[in-house]
């Protein structure tokens, strides 16, 4: 499917993206591993989230979405052997989760995934996992592979990466390891583990190392619990950006989570001289959210600090559009992690600008944008994706402040993230339609 973007005049109005996608794999994956029933309201029902889902029906879990449109999972304090290939998709989310999860029980399984995930590295959670004393057989250390779990020892693990996915499937597993678990990482990573396994009631804390709070896990039953899930601010960052470069916007995106560790786009907009407000803060499930208040701003490039990277790394496609509208140059460095995302997006995202006339540069870790202000983006290319649905959504924004339309191949892959895409933006003003 192609999709195509082009300039409809300003978007205005109101709106609530879809629930947050890191909250949502999360609150499934606890609710299996925990006794009782969980019920979790907002869930993401996109497909790499019903990957997660339909992952712990087979191993063992109860899943089933109410005709309230709340998904109730019934756990049974543990994983059992499942009888199928755990299927993740294009999830590497669910893949490393899981990872980490059945580690800590007797069982084997088989794990495995699309083309596109089957490319991505996954010896970042096999090594600290091995060191525990879980068995993988993998001819590559990437998809397809077996995991072969169970009397797992606490490690202490400093992790060369600053990843929520793989502090999540060390501390994951550490729920069932023996002794405490700790991980250490550059940067502190998205927080959203550690939040919701005190919400179901797990042993974890933070312990001080190197001048600096990890968080430690130990053995640990967990209880099911009632979850919310706020708006993704990864789903908010697209309508906000179509909102700062088009001319005279002005939109309140509703009910988004604002966590700090998730902020660094917005941060970075507002030191680029973006309207955005925070309104209506609040605090229901542990987790802030807000309202999203952003109007057309006059942007100047920017360098974001290396140590934002993990709070913003999977909204530097997003930004790299954005800075075509910007004056000056815009440096993104420091985010290496993202050739190995769904695509190497740095190559992706400058070919794409360059094709639609807009001076961009690689880095071996990240990318320079040469910005020369609104109406300055000749637009009018067709963009490769290779189904990577954050490139895709980034360049459809940037056809819609373009001279010309801008059309993406591949768009499929926005319902892994973004179900409904085009007609939320279609709700605000944009004009994207399918070719």
């Amino acid at each position: 499917m192609r999709l195509r973007a082009r300039s409809a005049g300003p978007i205005k109005g109101r709106a609530r993206p879809p629930g947050d996608k890191s909250i949502s794999h999360r609150a499934l994956i606890l609710g299996a591993l925990a006794e009782g029933k969980t019920e979790i309201g907002g869930l993401l029902e996109a497909a790499d989230v019903m990957a997660t889902a339909e992952a712990v029906r087979a191993f063992g879990a109860k899943v089933e979405r109410d005709e309230q449109g709340r998904w109730i999972v019934e756990g049974q304090g543990k994983l059992i052997q499942p009888t199928g290939v755990i299927d993740c998709g294009n999830s590497g989310t669910a893949a490393r989760l899981l990872l980490g999860a059945a580690s800590g029980y007797t069982l084997s399984a088989r794990f495995d995934g699309d083309q596109s995930l089957r490319k991505r590295p996954m010896n970042r959670v096999i090594a600290p996992l091995t060191q525990m004393g879980a068995r993988f057989d993998s001819a590559d250390q990437r998809m397809p592979l077996n995991v072969h779990g169970g009397k797992l020892k606490g490690i202490t693990y400093r992790s060369k990466v600053s990843s929520a996915q793989v502090k999540s499937a060390v501390l994951l597993a550490g729920l069932n390891a023996e002794g405490e678990t700790v991980l250490i990482e550059p940067e502190r990573s998205r927080d959203h583990t550690e939040r919701m396994l005190a919400v179901f009631g797990a042993e974890i804390d933070q312990v001080e190392i190197d001048d600096a709070l990890h968080p430690r896990v130990r053995a640990s039953t967990l209880k099911g619990a009632d979850i919310y899930v706020p708006g993704d601010p990864s789903s908010a960052a697209f309508p906000v950006a179509a909102a700062l470069i088009l001319a005279k916007s002005e939109i309140r995106i509703e009910d988004v989570l604002v966590n700090p560790l998730r902020l660094g786009l917005f941060e970075t907009l507002l030191e680029m001289g973006a309207k955005i407000s925070y309104e209506e803060r609040r605090d229901p499930i542990g987790e802030p959210i807000a309202d999203l208040v952003v109007s057309a701003s006059k942007l100047q490039g920017v360098t974001p600090p290396v140590r934002r990277a993990p709070a913003m790394i999977d909204e530097f496609p997003i930004l790299a559009a954005i800075a075509a509208f910007a004056e000056g140059e815009t440096r993104i460095v420091g985010a290496a992690e993202l050739r190995v995302k769904e695509s190497d997006r740095i190559t992706l995202m400058v070919d794409g600008l360059r094709a639609c006339g807009v001076d961009a540069e690689e880095l071996p870790d990240g990318l320079i944008v040469r910005g020369h202000g609104p109406k300055s983006v000749k637009g009018g290319a067709t963009i490769r994706t290779h189904g990577d649905h954050r490139v895709a959504m980034s360049f459809l924004v940037l056809g819609m402040a373009s001279k010309e339309p801008v059309i993406v191949d591949e768009a499929e892959m926005i319902g892994t993230s973004f179900p409904g895409f085009s007609a939320f933006m279609a709700g605000l003003g944009a004009d994207i339609e399918e070719l």
